[in-house]
């Protein structure tokens, strides 16, 4: 055996076909620690009010607490798992959290956190449905079975992917495809026969859409973005008249994304007269509900999908409202064979036999892909339908009543509609009117909120105008919890106020 080189392990072990050159950790070993880690998740999920919903940490603090080279003799998991305490934990910004009022919810229930579990175990690879039949069943049931939750029609078909930027990348991908240019095998660069490509979004949409043109070619002139009415809504009137401009300006318009629940406002745009527009140009409809198109599972707000019937694709993210660990985002499309189409490249050693079989990775980019549908699965069928729906009910309930605090009160005001369960508002105390002087004022509120570790906030800007968001989503998330949040508020703007003179 020859010297190693510098910088590499001498192999002293002698070659023995009875063992592996590596071993893993021991079975009991492995359950001693699993027992331990899952008490630990119990205990952490039972009383996560305790930390700080921010992290409080400053930037490199955790890093610095780990040794900046890799180790290289072996650990213990008993010193690695006082690590996670001391070092990693601090640096948690707790999403699991029922005071995290923050983006969308994202917190995970323990049906779905045992399904990653057994993903992790199972370590399967979905990429054709014969390197695990399961994989690509289950993740086909439970779509159909959520496909029905949401009241769909049958002519729509799914799959996973990590997030909605991805599904709508894919979305815009599939629509390219439609138009026959053959981009697929030609691509797009210096050809006089492809004319330039437009897709519309409204000002409100998610930056997916203006990313996924980026990531396609199509570039941010590609985009198009539709103003919106005094409710932030797309204007129907104004996405027709820019369709007709840019096509007798030499455009190819071919993609419309309408938005359920977007980013800033969770506004609604009118998706039964967008549709109508895409069916009078021949565009493709793809509907963004990452956030508010899981609320139709509610029977009541089964409205918010009215027109998604005569949709191209649409996505919902159950990582966001439907207390699935993150990721998880199901996306349908009407035509899966334009899909195919659009990515299903199959070499020599991905060739199998089965007939009339799902192989996903034909479906999208990735080739490898995990056994998502596990956990949603477990997710959908420890609580049910109606469970799920209930949950879903009360946060809108929740946000309802944290409206109705905010229009009532002389010192606050709401500045967007909230047909979720998110509130966009401000502080607007009587005699301060100067824009700067407010946003400054409200900067300082949604920061001494954070700081207190006590909730944690958000913010954005509507129309130049800097306004504070809370969103209620996490699974855990109760009356008091939107109450005290609503307490603390009162309580940081006394302090950024000056003192109110006492009347003689």
């Amino acid at each position: 055996m020859s010297a190693p080189t510098p910088g590499q392990f001498p192999d002293s072990s002698p070659v023995d076909d009875k063992r592996p050159p590596f071993a893993d950790m021991d079975v009991e070993s492995f359950r001693h620690y699993g027992h331990a880690m899952i008490d630990w998740i119990a205990t952490y999920l039972g009383d996560v009010e305790r930390y700080p919903v921010l992290s409080q940490v400053k930037p490199g603090e955790v890093r610095a607490q780990f040794s900046q080279q890799a180790p290289e003799e072996p650990g213990s998991m008993d010193a690695l798992l006082q690590q996670v305490q001391t070092a990693v934990l601090p640096g948690i910004t707790h999403w699991n959290s029922p005071n995290f009022f923050a983006y969308f919810g994202a917190s995970s229930s323990g049906p779905g956190i045992l399904g990653e579990l057994l993903t992790a175990a199972l370590n399967t690879n979905g990429m054709l449905w014969k390197t695990s039949p399961a994989a690509t069943e289950v993740e086909e049931l439970t779509l159909d079975w959520l496909r029905q939750m949401l009241g769909l029609p049958d002519g729509f078909h799914g799959i996973i992917t990590d997030t909605a930027s991805m599904s709508s990348l894919l979305s815009i991908a599939v629509a390219r495809e439609a138009l026959n240019l053959d981009i697929r095998q030609q691509g797009m660069a210096g050809r006089s026969d492809v004319p330039r490509l437009r897709l519309y979004a409204s000002e409100e949409a998610h930056s997916s859409i203006e990313k996924g043109a980026m990531a396609l070619g199509l570039g941010q002139q590609g985009l198009r973005k539709i103003p919106t009415n005094a409710e932030y809504q797309m204007d129907d009137a104004a996405l027709a008249a820019a369709i007709a401009e840019d096509s007798a300006a030499g455009w190819r318009p071919f993609y419309v994304a309408a938005t359920i629940g977007t980013t800033s406002t969770t506004s609604i745009d009118p998706v039964p007269a967008i549709a109508a527009i895409c069916r009078r140009f021949g565009l493709w409809l793809h509907i963004d509900g990452a956030y508010g198109g899981v609320a139709a599972i509610v029977p009541e707000f089964r409205h918010v999908l009215a027109g998604c019937e005569d949709a191209d694709s649409i996505v919902v993210n159950p990582h966001k409202w439907l207390f699935t660990p993150i990721d998880c985002s199901a996306f349908y499309v009407r035509r899966p064979d334009l899909l195919r189409r659009a990515f299903s490249l199959v070499p020599d050693y991905l060739v199998t036999d089965e007939a009339e079989v799902t192989n996903y990775m034909d479906w999208g980019v990735q080739l490898g892909r995990r056994f998502r549908a596990l956990k949603l699965w477990m997710v959908i069928s420890y609580f049910g339908h109606r469970q799920l729906a209930n949950a879903i009910a009360g946060h809108i309930r929740l946000g309802q009543q944290f409206a109705d605090w905010v229009d009532a009160s002389p010192r606050f005001e709401r500045l967007a509609p909230a047909p979720f369960s998110t509130v966009c508002f401000r502080a607007h105390p009587q005699g301060i009117d100067d824009e700067a002087e407010l946003a400054a004022l409200n900067t300082g509120l949604m920061e001494a909120v954070n700081a207190s570790g006590a909730a944690y906030l958000s913010h954005t800007k509507l129309r130049g105008v800097f306004a504070l968001r809370l969103a209620i989503g996490n699974l855990r998330t109760t009356y008091r919890h939107v109450n005290q949040v609503w307490e603390l508020l009162q309580t940081a703007l006394d302090g950024l106020l000056p003192p109110v003179p006492p009347t003689v």
